[in-house]
């Protein structure tokens, strides 16, 4: 699967590797691009998932804000409840087609 906006991937993994939370696709960490990203500074922490650090993408010249998440250390219950471990593992929202 892989993470796009255009010809931009930013994530590409097998299907298998992925984690599905909510309806969101989740990459494992090695399979992205973090040059096309940058850490945001806006603040979120998921009731059952833990404290959420947020990325901007770029595209081209322009950057779109906080379109991809990732929870660097979830909760061991949040874990718990997803079945995997997914420490890390990115997410992305809007103008990135995942596929």
């Amino acid at each position: 699967m892989r993470a796009r906006i255009g010809d931009t991937v930013y994530a590409e993994a097998p299907e298998s590797d992925l984690i599905r939370i909510e309806g969101n696709w989740y990459f494992p960490p090695a399979s992205v691009d973090f040059s096309l990203l940058q850490e945001s500074p806006t603040p979120y922490t998921c009731p059952w998932k833990g404290e959420c650090q947020y990325y901007s993408v770029h595209e081209g010249d322009q950057t779109l804000a906080d379109r991809a998440w990732a929870y660097p250390t979830p909760y061991p219950t949040g874990i718990e409840r997803v079945g995997r471990d997914f420490s890390g593992y990115l997410a992305f929202w809007k103008e990135v087609e995942v596929a």
